[in-house]
């Protein structure tokens, strides 16, 4: 079995170097195309929402919370959904479990219709009130797009799950301006593979992919991103801009926060997927009805909260920027799990990485404020270690996860807290399940397709007796 394995690795190695040697051309044109595509669509999926905001917030000066967003969420839901049941019913949920799918040799639906429509779904479900993220959404574009290059390429199986995978990354790359998590997310979560030959295209892919939505939100799309500057050239960019300091005491405190955060994401983990299957449960496969209810009530949800809450980036600012109080902290954190759980559990169009941040961020500002009012001591890593280990004991990637929260402050000595809190909250939560929740959620769709497949076997069978003895 073993001797069988290498030698399949070392024929797919061969393959793939085959075609790089032969088609190098196309291939090069593939992967520029591919990471062109993850970050069109990454920019185009912030802008949108970003333009949804200001007009959610326009209405919000003119009318009443409580009458303006249980309406926009049952809209945007409502739209949401018809597109994707219409069109291109592999759209719904997060995409990131839709790329893994393929990757483990799936039938599953790819191309630029699914992306697409997963794109526009995307951008109204979340613009609307679904508090959910676009990276998701962007993995998904990023793979299709890069299974619409391996077809141009006519390329083997082998070839096309590689691109397919450098996509995806690609994607996670554009929506953080994180090329290094794109590049690890890819090789640690979508293919598990760490040979040169891949290493090499996945890395091309995502660093490509990060440059062009610098250079897209520079131009037209998002000027202040600060990515790159037309007279400057690229700039290093920060989402916040903090003053760390790590000290041999904080080494304890984060292994205690990352016991505590690898406890609550996999009860995070745990809730998500009983809202799934309770959803499927009470609206079978009626989407549209399912995501207009859960958008109103979200809606009513949020507008009976502080206006910080009517948008999830607001949220992760109040947190990173320290002004919220103890309280503020652990109602985000409640609030956002509820929530994030009832539009997962919806299906509707968007990714879990976002809130999963938000939530860690959430866990480690109220354990710093903790450690602050007990001992005096004075944390300035918990936030970014509680984000990091929230996406490393729910998506099992703690390598990922550290440069996810690291790409937000370009700054090297955040590496050793996140790590600390990463490396501990995922062998927390593997104590509970080895298993990551986009894998639990493929399994979970894989079984109710079953279903579904041998549901109508019998309904055939029923017919066909029938026919036979009418």
């Amino acid at each position: 079995m073993n001797h069988s394995s290498t030698e399949s690795k070392g024929h797919s190695k061969k393959t793939i170097r085959k075609i790089i040697e032969q088609k190098w051309y196309k291939v090069v044109v593939a992967l520029i195309l591919t990471g062109f595509g993850a970050a069109i669509t990454g920019v185009l999926f912030k802008a949108g929402i970003h333009k949804l905001d200001d007009w959610k917030f326009n209405l919000l000066n003119q009318f009443p919370a409580w009458l303006v967003l249980p309406i926009l969420g049952g809209i945007g839901g409502y739209i949401s959904a018809t597109l994707i049941t219409r069109i291109a019913p592999s759209a719904s949920g997060s995409g990131v479990t839709h790329i893994m799918a393929f990757l483990r040799h799936r039938a599953v639906p790819m191309g630029l219709r699914v992306g697409l429509i997963k794109l526009i779904a995307g951008i109204i479900a979340i613009g609307s009130g679904f508090p959910l993220g676009p990276e998701g959404p962007s993995v998904q574009m990023g793979g299709s797009v890069a299974w619409q290059m391996a077809q141009w390429l006519k390329a083997p199986v082998t070839f096309r799950r590689v691109i397919v995978a450098a996509g995806g990354g690609a994607g996670i790359a554009a929506i953080f301006s994180a090329p290094i998590g794109g590049f690890i997310y890819a090789i640690e979560e979508l293919l598990n593979s760490a040979r040169p030959v891949v290493l090499l295209l996945v890395v091309v892919t995502t660093f490509w992919a990060d440059s062009w939505a610098d250079i897209l939100q520079a131009f037209g799309f998002d000027p202040k991103a600060g990515g790159f500057d037309s007279n400057l050239g690229f700039q290093l960019e920060k989402a916040y801009s903090t003053s760390v300091s790590f000290l041999p005491i904080d080494f304890g405190y984060l292994i205690i926060l990352g016991v505590i955060i690898g406890l609550l994401a996999e009860l995070y983990c745990k809730y998500v997927l009983i809202m799934q299957k309770q959803g499927k449960i009470w609206f079978g496969n009626r989407l549209t009805l399912r995501m207009v209810v859960c958008g109103i009530l979200l809606g009513g949800m949020y507008s009976c909260l502080p206006k910080h809450f009517h948008h999830l980036e607001d949220l992760q600012n109040l947190l990173v920027n320290q002004n919220a109080s103890f309280g503020m902290a652990i109602l985000i954190f409640l609030v956002l799990f509820i929530s994030s759980g009832l539009a997962a559990g919806a299906g509707a169009p968007g990714g879990l990485f976002y809130p999963m941040l938000t939530l860690g961020a959430a866990i480690g500002l109220s354990g710093g404020i903790l450690v602050e009012i007990t001992t005096g001591h004075v944390p300035s890593t918990y936030i970014f270690a509680g984000m990091g280990g929230f996406v490393a004991a729910c998506s099992r990637t703690p390598i990922t996860a550290m440069f996810l929260a690291f790409a937000l402050t370009k700054d090297l000595l955040i590496l050793k807290p996140v790590l600390i809190c990463c490396i501990t909250s995922f062998l927390i939560a593997r104590i509970f399940n080895a298993e990551s929740i986009y894998e639990r959620q493929m399994e979970m769709e894989i079984y109710e397709e079953e279903l579904m497949r041998e549901k109508i076997k019998r309904q055939w069978i029923f017919n066909r007796f029938f026919k036979l003895n009418k």
